[in-house]
């Protein structure tokens, strides 16, 4: 099997299922688990905006053009609170329109430990099951993503606010009571969540009576040691199929993240 790699497509289910997008293909991985299984990079990549050949990917998967010239390559994506539609300088407004300029949630997810997020409304649960969360509680519906990063970053200043990706590839993570994180939080971010709200009437809504999802993931057995894949230093992976999590395939023999990946061309081989 040959294509361009995509990000996993994850379904919400017990436990999660993965799907390796790989050219036009949707490849089922839970059949793989326990077994070998072979990527081998090509050598190739080509944009996920416009299909060119490119010597290098950026910000995973976009030829040095499109990463230029996208509103989706843009700092603000990495940093929402940074958003600068209103100011009239956004690469693409009618972009923004779809993707920025509409409700988002911030939450409280437990990967690597407890961290508050953000994403689309329309992204739920996608965004907890690519960073491999196994609890994750709904905290704010908001507007737009320029108030989804205010609120974030409001937070952040008392929690974390990125996934240890080291931590979360060695094990399951303590169950933690989201509810009491959540509430002991606001009420320490009590002034600056009023003044944003004033700041934006009737566009942060608190969620008390949002339910906590949990997840649990296919994996047969964690590695005791991290040792991550580079496909541009060695284009061959090669092991057996130990797990999937997050954006991370688990093998005996190391572990690759997948969407770091985006867009490179590979073959899929079985044993």
């Amino acid at each position: 099997m040959l294509g361009t790699l995509r990000k996993m497509r994850a379904e919400k289910n017990d436990p999660v299922s993965y799907f390796l997008p790989l050219g036009e293909l949707s490849v089922p991985l839970q059949p793989f688990l326990g077994n070998t299984l072979h990527l081998r990079y090509q050598g190739n990549i080509f944009c996920t905006a416009c299909g060119r050949k490119t010597p290098k990917s950026y910000n995973q998967g976009f030829c040095f053009v499109c990463f230029r010239k996208l509103a989706a390559c843009d700092m603000c994506i990495l940093k929402p609170e940074t958003c600068h539609y209103a100011a009239g300088t956004c690469r693409e407004p009618e972009w923004a329109d779809t993707h920025c300029n509409i409700p988002h949630i911030v939450y409280l997810a437990n990967s690597s430990g407890v961290k508050v997020g953000i994403t689309r409304e329309t992204q739920l649960p996608t965004r907890w099951l690519d960073q491999g969360a196994t609890q994750a509680l709904p905290i704010f519906r908001v507007g737009t993503r320029l108030q989804s990063g205010l609120v974030e970053v409001t937070l952040a200043q008392h929690i974390a606010d990125k996934t240890n990706w080291q931590a979360l590839l060695k094990g399951e993570s303590e169950p933690v009571d989201l509810r009491a994180v959540r509430d002991e939080l606001l009420a320490r971010c009590a002034p600056e969540l009023a003044d944003l709200q004033q700041r934006f009437p009737g566009q942060i809504t608190a969620l008390p009576e949002a339910a906590e999802e949990r997840f649990r993931y296919p994996v047969l057995e964690y590695p005791t040691k991290i040792r991550s894949f580079n496909l541009d230093q060695a284009p061959d992976v090669t092991g057996t199929l130990l797990g999937i999590k997050g954006q991370y395939l688990l093998f005996d023999t190391g572990v690759i993240n997948i969407r770091k990946f985006t867009a490179y061309q590979v073959e899929l081989l079985t044993v």
